[in-house]
Order: structure tokens, then sequence, then C-alpha cells
């Protein structure tokens, strides 16, 4: 049988716990009723729990759940919220004991991959971690593959997220071995939420002392800039992979394979859970889609997430509406902007009567607008001068001219031997 399900808990041994959607109405009925039946306080009094009771418990969101009493002793019970799979130690105070549910079966099912086995026999704490980023409160695609001879034991399943087969992406990476594993090539629809997963992958840069044609993309300050060398240059061939909407080996660019993505945007999932640097697509001004990273959560109220663009380096405030998850097949491509340093000259004296970039106050707004203009739009020429700490270069226009040199020649920065 296939279903649809939402995955409710990743326990620490493993154990995928989910949630049938045909379910989902159900189970907010119980806990409509549930909430009715229990406006009190928890169990005051004294009383003798016993292992395997059922209850129902406090949440931290201070919702009553259904639960069972897996383990007592001390001053706390472990109990299970059966609905939800997940346990936590719970003061009594906060739980009641109840029969009225019990005819009621849990809504969530325990389950396990099918035919696949964890690195040492068991799930390895970077591997549980790496199921619960991918898993936890998802949609998935369930498939059984074997029922238990144990009601209550663990279903096996085929679990599948945006059509990624979840044992063959553990394999992949390690955490296991899965027997039908799936190509690797083959494997990762869209980049998942998943630390130590891939990134984003920088050019190719060009050996101190090499002079490049570059064009700048973002001015941070006069002495901070964003560049892209020659884009002929920096686009590595695409790797074969394989996407849908054609969007696979077949492109013959960055460009191409980015005006592609755009074409099918609507189709890919959108972000739901934020890591920083995490990939993605984000929505720019001019209503099309490029290639970002997460930075920082900037408001609650709407949600309003801090990101900067990679193939140009300029950054913006979106609404998670704006992201989408990345196609894997778009990380083949190196970033196009790249942070530099200039070098030879440094800010004018400070003057207090001079508005001043709040961020960066050694410069001036004037210096700013009077280097964008000595940049935006044109060719230039960088030499490359230290590639770390920071990549550090002298930017020059065609006839050998050092830009800095008109903010020089106007006092809005100084010459810095």
């Amino acid at each position: 049988k296939t279903f649809q399900a939402v995955v409710s808990y990743v326990g620490h041994d493993g154990t995928i716990y989910i949630i049938p959607k045909a379910h989902e109405i159900a189970l907010k009925e119980l806990m409509l009723e549930i909430q009715s039946a229990f406006k009190c306080l928890g169990l005051l009094e004294p009383y003798k729990w016993e292992k395997g009771e059922p209850c129902v418990v406090r949440g931290s969101d201070t919702m009553w759940y259904r639960g069972k009493v897996v383990g007592v002793g001390g001053s706390t019970l472990l109990v299970q919220y059966i609905d939800v799979g997940c346990t936590e130690n719970i003061l009594p105070c906060h739980l009641y004991p109840t029969t009225l549910y019990t005819a009621v079966p849990p809504f969530c099912i325990p389950c396990q991959l099918y035919k696949t086995v964890p690195i040492g026999n068991f799930w390895q704490q970077d591997a549980v971690d790496c199921l619960q980023e991918l898993l936890t409160k998802e949609e998935v695609e369930i498939r059984v593959q074997e029922l238990p001879g144990n009601p209550w034991d663990k279903l096996s399943i085929s679990l599948y997220l945006d059509g990624m087969s979840l044992s063959s992406f553990m394999t992949c990476w390690k955490y296991c071995v899965a027997e039908d594993c799936e190509d690797a090539s083959k494997l990762v629809k869209y980049v998942c939420n998943v630390p130590g997963l891939p990134t984003y992958i920088l050019p190719q840069l060009p050996v101190p002392g090499d002079t490049v044609p570059v064009r700048v993309t973002h001015l941070v300050s006069p002495k901070e800039v964003y560049i892209r060398f020659d884009p002929s240059k920096n686009l590595v061939k695409q790797f074969d992979t394989e996407g849908d909407a054609n969007c696979d080996s077949e492109l013959e660019s960055f460009n191409e394979a980015l005006k592609q993505c755009n074409e099918t945007v609507e189709s890919l999932p959108m972000l739901k859970r934020f890591r920083k640097e995490m990939p993605c697509l984000a929505k720019y001004q001019d209503n099309l889609w490029y290639r970002a990273k997460l930075l920082s959560v900037k408001g609650s109220d709407p949600v309003e997430i801090l990101v900067q663009f990679v193939d140009y380096g300029n950054f913006s405030v979106v609404p998670t509406n704006r992201l989408r998850r990345i196609p894997y097949y778009l990380l083949k491509y190196p970033v196009q902007a790249v942070r530099v340093l200039l070098a030879g000259f440094k800010p004018a004296m400070y003057d207090e009567d001079v508005t001043r970039i709040p961020y960066s106050p050694e410069w001036s707004m004037e210096a700013v607008w009077a280097m964008m203009e000595s940049v935006e739009g044109k060719q230039l020429y960088a030499t490359i001068l230290a590639l770390s700490p920071d990549i550090t270069i002298s930017l020059f226009e065609d006839n050998k001219n050092l830009i800095h040199m008109k903010l020089v020649e106007v006092g809005l920065a100084e010459l810095d031997e």
C-alpha cells in the first residue's frame, strides 16, 4: 500500500513516526474533544503511577495530549505522547490518569526503513540528526513493504521525500547500507536542510600576479566589493544529472539552466525550515528567481529572511513565500560573485559633519556614490594581490588608471602605502 503521511517525530533510535494524511481530521477532532474534557490542572494529589498506564499529558504548548507512562521512578515520569511518538520526562502535576480514549488506536505509526541496516547496526547520533532535520513535520510518501508480526512493532516501509528515496539518500551519505540503492547521480532532486550536505562551490581563482577582466556586481563600501570574473572562464561543465522538466545535462550554460528553472519554479517545494548558509532560490524585485543563501531571520510577524544572492553579492530581506528549495543540479555551477577588498587607499580623515555609512562609518556616503559611479556597469580589470586571509586586488580601468584615484583626487579617500 502507498499513502501520504506527515512525519511527526524521529526517535533517538532512528524510529520514524508517521501520521497518515487520511487520519489528520480525526486526530484534530480528538484533540478538540480532549481540550474540552480537560480544563483543569494535572493531578495534584498523590498517585501511584504504573508503567503502561494511559493518561493525558499537558504539553509545553499548554495543550493536552494522549500519553502512556513508559517509565517510573524519581520525581518525574517518562511519558510517551502516543499520537506523536516522542517521549519526555514529565512532572506528575502535568499528568492526569484516564482510560477515556484507550479504545482509539494511536494515530502515529512507528516505522523502520525496509532492508536498510545502519552502520554499526544502530543509528549513530549524526545519522539521527540528519533524519530529524530531513523529516520532522515533512509530508512524505510511504510504501508499505512488510507488516510486523506484532501489531505494536515497527512497520517496514520505503519512504520518499519529494520523490527521493530516503534509504538511498542515507546510503549515499554513508549512514547505512540498503538493498536496491538508487544511483547517487539520480538521487537528489533538491537541496535539503541538513548541515554538512552539498553547498555552493567557489570559482577557480586566478593566481596572485594575474590580471583578469572583471565587473563589479555589488558594492558594500568603497573598499569592499563583489566582482564577477569573465563568465566564460568560470562556468564549469555541468555534471550529468537527472531533473524534471528537461532541467538536466542538456542545458548548455548556467544562464540557460536558471532560465529553465524559472519556468518551472512553481513546481519546486517551498522552504519550511531554515538553516544559516543553506542554498535556496529567492525571488528578486524583478520577479525572477536567483540562487541565494540564507543568512538570518529578520522578522517574525510575518517571518522574513535575510538572504544573499550568491551570483551578484547583494542582500535582500524577503518573506518566506519568495523562497524555494533549489534544484540540486544548480549547485554544479560555481558562484559567480566573489567578495574582494581593494588595495591602495583608505578613508579620508573623519569629519563628523559628513553623512556616514551606518554599517561602515569610516566611509562617507559621498565616497560610496563616487565609487559606484566609477564602477557600475563598466568593464574593469583586476590584478590579484593576495588570496588570503581575504582576496585582495588592485582595480583599474582599461587605460590602467586605478579606480580609487578618482576618490583620492576629490578628497574622499587617501593613498595607503
